[in-house]
């Protein structure tokens, strides 16, 4: 089964003409008119673009057999995925998700870390999220400075893990405040 990559999430019903608010993973918006029939994860649905327009953070789209609003509520929520060969190349430095998931993480040193199970972006850059063979995992700035080496061919995130934590400073505790 080739690698898929979610590149839009329909939203809710707009008007009464089967149309939805549709979110878009792409560069450009309009791109998922470009790939072709659009499918669910598990492939057993797929949803060809008819129609797209801009609205004001998102698309508003219809879709080929979708002509009531009734249907358009019943597909809010589904994820629509894309074969990644039919994606354009990326240029050096930018990844897919897709070809990140599931590399071996290993430090510097060649140690072995883990498996990349994630990237996330809670709005103050990505995040790599590594699952040791144990225990809890890991969350990582998803950086040159702690990810310096990609290998996609090589299967692996070289990891640089970062000395220091910034975090809240607590102020040592004297026998006074007992």
């Amino acid at each position: 089964m080739p690698a898929l990559v979610c590149v839009a999430r329909i939203g809710a019903a707009h008007g009464v003409r089967g149309a939805v608010k549709l979110w878009t993973f792409t560069e450009d918006p309009f791109a998922v008119r470009h790939y072709g029939p659009l499918a669910t994860k598990d492939g057993k649905r797929q949803f060809e673009v008819a129609q797209a327009r801009e609205a004001k953070d998102h698309l508003v789209a219809t879709f080929k057999g979708v002509t009531t609003r009734d249907e358009a509520e019943r597909l809010n929520g589904i994820e629509l995925y894309v074969a990644r060969e039919k994606l354009p190349e990326t240029d050096e430095g930018e990844y897919y998700h897709a070809d990140l998931i599931g590399l071996a993480a290993v430090t510097t040193t060649g140690d072995a870390l883990g498996r990349v199970v994630a990237i996330h972006n809670f709005g103050a850059g990505d995040i790599i999220e590594i699952a040791p063979p144990r225990g809890t995992t890991m969350l990582l700035p998803f950086s040159n400075a702690v990810v310096p080496e990609v290998d996609l061919a090589g299967g692996r995130v070289v990891i640089d893990l970062p000395h220091e934590i910034e975090g809240e400073e607590r102020s040592p505790v004297s026998d006074d405040e007992d």
